[in-house]
């Protein structure tokens, strides 16, 4: 298929443009020959002092015969005379006016030969001129016709390389099960979960977003999803908690150990027994409450177990009765591990009295495609990381329990700084993703040794931004490869200042008084969306407007200095392929897409149709090249679907 008739394609993970070029700029255009670029011959004309010369010498040959000729003209005259005046006999004057008149004569003839055959070497030199001219005419006639010769390949040259695609894009195919974006700034993270996030949106496909990095990193998405006619849920914790009903549903058993994972976030070192143990006292507590019980009861319940306050309270109330009251005392019995029950309960108390408020004022919600659940960052850190560790354990239940889909990345969920979970959340949540063919997309801010460990595990995708870290560059250069050359396009070095400065916060759609947007609001296809509504589109069309910056770049090896230096959206993507492992840098900027030099075809699948059965160099037919070579707008209308 031709680069310009490509599409969006579903079963592909778009996470960037690639900057390539198939056809080498031509350079400046060829010198037109003058009449002054070809070297002209000293004696290409006849030279007035050459003339001058040859008279002079031939004057000078002559002189001598002039003179006697002018002695024997003045003899011939004397004798004329002589002889009339009866001076000197007519025989002696007639015998010397022939003898003068004869050397007269042949002094004439001499002098009119020299004449002319001077007139002869002048009318020779003055041939050779003329022949030299027409040489040097027809020599700068043949290079003016190579010349337009020249010129006409460099215009179709130029031409070519004006008209040819520069912005290829960068997919993973969906058999990728996971996708680790390890390091990068939150402006970076927002303009990859921006395009990762619409396209898999205009897809047809639903997008879960985890925002744990408290940035706002999904806002220009659901502002994009908002325009494209979606309506899209965001939960901004822990003000919406108890409008969030995420987990009610599920069974006692999975709801321990949804707790348990829980109370384990602030305890690094838990072992599986210690975790086990949480577990059975959850699990025993629920038991008594009943399977509808809620945080607020368990809590209750958990107080009661460890002795803290007054259980009355609790009885008045409503969140106990009597008989749960009188059951939790039984639990577990009186001894030495009694005081170890205390402990733990109290400990369980402590931190799962954060999400006391969890579904209290849950209200059925209209479906939607798109659902954002962020953490304010008024809010404390512990407090945050226990919220995050609840809705990643709880997706991770809810997964389990679904069937498997029979699209991949249909479904597709977004952690934003998921080095803030524990190991073991991650592991659960990657395998419980895998098992139900769900996307699963990873960002780390730094690679910790609990992130290094699970880079790149299993059949997964890792993508690179920026790390600023001289340990993490190290270690991400060791994982791809020194060797790689890579292009990184001066349009993403100039755009990439302007996107630094991107912040914002979350505002909740689940609320009272939440705004869930007009229905009958006009639907903008992708590209208005992207360059009305981005900080991404604003910038890249100031940018376009600048010459100098669209067709220019510089490649660099990777190493760590240079993965310390990318600029904000450059993202280095690889994955093993069964040609090998492919390195690619990608440029994550989603205003890139409305350029009109953007194919949604990758660069290696362009090259192929361009290129004939062994060919190493671009084939010469462009006709079938168009102006603009982007997706035509009424493919990016977000009311299709695949």
């Amino acid at each position: 298929m031709h680069p310009e008739h490509a599409q969006l394609q579903a079963d592909r993970i778009y996470l960037g443009w690639q900057y390539a070029t198939l056809y080498p700029e031509p350079g400046p255009p060829p010198k037109r020959p003058s009449p002054e670029d070809i070297p002209e011959e000293p004696t290409a004309a006849v030279d007035p002092a050459w003339v001058r010369r040859e008279r002079l010498q031939e004057d000078l040959l002559n002189r001598p015969v002039k003179v006697v000729g002018a002695v024997m003209i003045i003899l011939a005259v004397v004798m004329l005379v002589l002889g009339l005046t009866e001076t000197m006999g007519w025989t002696f004057a007639i015998a010397g006016l022939v003898v003068t008149g004869g050397v007269a004569a042949i002094c004439g003839y001499v002098v009119r030969r020299g004449e002319r055959a001077l007139r002869a070497r002048i009318r020779e030199q003055q041939a050779r001129a003329e022949h030299r001219r027409k040489d040097r005419e027809r020599e700068l006639f043949n290079a003016q016709e190579e010349h337009a010769e020249r010129y006409r390949e460099w215009a179709a040259k130029k031409e070519r390389y004006d008209r040819q695609l520069t912005w290829y894009a960068v997919a993973v195919p969906d058999e990728i099960d996971r996708i680790d974006v390890a390091g990068g700034t939150l402006p970076g993270w927002s303009a990859l979960i921006t395009l990762l996030g619409a396209t898999r949106l205009y897809s047809g496909g639903h997008l879960t977003v985890l925002d744990l990095s408290e940035g706002a990193i999904a806002k220009d998405l659901i502002e994009l999803a908002r325009r494209g006619g979606d309506d899209p849920l965001v939960w901004v914790l822990p003000v919406d908690l108890p409008r969030l009903d995420l987990g009610a549903t599920l069974p006692p058993e999975a709801f321990a150990d949804v707790l348990a994972h829980v109370v384990s976030v602030s305890e690094e070192h838990r072992t599986t027994r210690d975790l086990s143990f949480d577990n059975a006292i959850l699990e025993r507590v629920l038991e008594v409450l009943g399977e509808n019980a809620t945080i607020n009861q368990v809590t209750a319940a958990l107080r009661a177990l460890a002795q803290v306050g007054d259980p009355r309270d609790d009885l008045r109330y409503g969140l106990l009765t009597a008989t749960q009251l009188e059951r939790i005392g039984t639990l577990f019995g009186r001894g030495v591990t009694d005081r170890v029950v205390i402990e733990r309960a109290w400990a369980l108390e402590s931190q799962l009295r954060k999400l006391e408020t969890l579904g209290s004022e849950a209200v059925r919600l209209p479906p939607a495609r798109l659902r954002v659940v962020s953490m304010d960052r008024q809010a404390g850190v512990f407090g945050n990381r226990v919220l995050g560790t609840y809705v990643a354990t709880a997706l991770t239940h809810i997964l389990r329990q679904s069937p498997a889909s029979e699209r991949p990345w249909y479904h597709t969920i977004i952690v934003g700084g998921a080095d803030k979970l524990r190991g073991d959340v991650l592991d659960r949540l990657m395998d419980a993703c895998e098992t139900s063919r769900t996307g699963l997309v990873l960002t780390y801010r730094s690679l910790t040794p609990t992130v290094r460990e699970r880079l790149g595990r299993g059949h997964a995708a890792v993508a690179f931004m920026r790390l600023g870290n001289a340990e993490d560059a190290r270690v991400a250069s060791e994982h791809m490869g020194t060797e790689h050359r890579l292009e990184l396009a001066q349009l993403t070095e100039t755009i990439s200042p302007a996107v630094d400065g991107l912040n914002g916060t979350y505002t909740s759609t689940v609320g009272d008084d939440a705004d869930r947007g007009d229905p009958e609001e006009e639907k903008a296809d992708l590209k208005e969306s992207i360059t009305e509504s981005t900080e991404w589109g604003r910038s890249a069309r100031k940018a376009m407007g600048e010459e100098r910056v669209l067709h220019r770049s510089r490649e660099f090896l990777v190493e760590p200095h240079q993965l310390q230096q990318l600029p904000t959206t450059s993202v280095i993507v690889t994955h093993a392929t069964s040609e090998g492992r492919q390195v690619r840098l990608a440029d994550a900027n989603p205003a890139i897409l409305t350029f009109p030099k953007t194919t949604l075809g990758e660069f290696e699948e362009v090259r192929r149709s361009m290129l004939g059965p062994g060919e190493s160099e671009p084939a010469a037919e462009e006709e079938s090249f168009a102006p603009n070579l982007g997706p035509p707008p009424e493919r990016l209308d977000w009311r299709r679907t695949h």
